[in-house]
C-alpha cells in the first residue's frame, strides 16, 4: 500500500472519522429532524409544515439552546472512531490487492468503486448501532436521557435486533454512495493532475478539499431519499416517531 502500514491507515481514518462527524454535528442534527419532522410529534414546533434550515435552526437553539444541536454526540466517540478505521483500512487494503495504486495518473474507477463498497459494508457493520442511538437522541422529544439510558433501554425493550433495524438500507445507501464517492474523487484528482501536474500532488490540500467536496456532493444528492429511509427506521420509537417496516 505504497509504502504506508496498515495501522496507518486505521488511525488516519479513525482520526478523519471522529473530526468529519464531531464539526458537522450540528448539521446532522437539523437533516435528522427535517427527516422526521412530517411524521414526528415534533413537528409542533413547525406548524406550517416542512421547516427550512433557518426556521429549524432557530426553534432548536431558542427551545432547547445551543446544547441541542449536540445531542447524542457521545455516541460518536462510541462508533465513528472505529467505524472510520475499518472503513480506510478496507478500503486502502482493497484498492491496493486489486491494482488501484499507480503512479502515471492513471484511473482505475471500478477498483475504487469495488474497493468503497467492500469498505462501507465493513465500516457500516461498526458504526450502524451507535448511528441509531445517535439519531434517537437527536430527535426533538427524545425519551431517553443519554447514551447509556439509549442502549440499556432498546437492549431491554426491544432487543439487539433494534440496533440493526436500518442495517439493510443502511448498506443499500452507502454501497453506491461511496463506490460514486471514491470513484469521482479519484477521477477529480486525475483531472487536477492532467491540468495542473505541477500543483496536483496527492500533499497538496485543495486538491483534497476539491476532489473530496465534488465526490462527496454528487454521492449526497444521488442518495439523500435512502437517507431518508434510514433515519426513520433507526427512530421507530412508538411514543415519538410512526413505526415503519421494510
Amino acid at each position: 500500500m505504497e509504502g504506508r502500514g496498515f495501522w496507518q491507515y486505521m488511525v488516519a481514518g479513525s482520526v478523519a472519522g471522529m473530526a468529519e462527524h464531531m464539526a458537522m454535528f450540528p448539521v446532522d442534527t437539523l437533516k435528522t429532524r427535517m427527516q422526521t419532522v412530517a411524521v414526528s410529534s415534533a413537528s409542533s414546533c413547525c406548524p406550517r409544515g416542512q421547516p427550512n434550515v433557518g426556521s429549524l435552526l432557530a426553534s432548536i437553539v431558542r427551545s432547547e439552546g445551543p446544547s441541542g444541536l449536540y445531542r447524542g454526540i457521545a455516541a460518536i466517540g462510541l462508533g465513528a472512531g472505529p467505524a472510520h478505521a475499518a472503513y480506510f483500512a478496507v478500503y486502502e487494503l482493497c484498492k491496493g490487492r486489486l491494482g488501484g495504486y499507480c503512479h502515471d495518473g492513471c484511473h482505475h474507477p471500478l477498483i475504487h468503486a469495488a474497493s468503497g463498497v467492500a469498505a462501507t459494508v465493513a465500516s457500516d457493520t461498526v458504526f450502524t448501532p451507535m448511528d441509531v442511538v445517535k439519531q434517537r437522541l437527536q430527535l426533538r422529544s427524545s425519551p431517553y436521557s443519554g447514551v447509556r439510558d439509549c442502549i440499556v433501554r432498546m437492549l431491554r425493550d426491544e432487543g439487539i435486533k433494534s440496533f440493526y433495524a436500518s442495517y439493510r438500507t443502511t448498506v443499500l445507501m452507502n454501497a453506491p454512495f461511496t463506490a460514486v464517492h471514491f470513484s469521482t474523487y479519484e477521477a477529480v484528482k486525475k483531472i487536477l493532475f492532467e491540468i495542473s501536474p505541477e500543483n496536483s500532488s496527492e500533499e497538496k490540500l485543495l486538491v483534497h478539499l476539491t476532489a473530496g467536496g465534488s465526490a462527496g456532493a454528487l454521492a449526497s444528492a444521488l442518495t439523500t431519499p435512502l437517507d431518508v429511509v434510514k433515519t426513520r427506521l433507526q427512530c421507530q420509537i412508538s411514543s415519538v416517531v410512526v413505526q415503519f417496516t421494510w
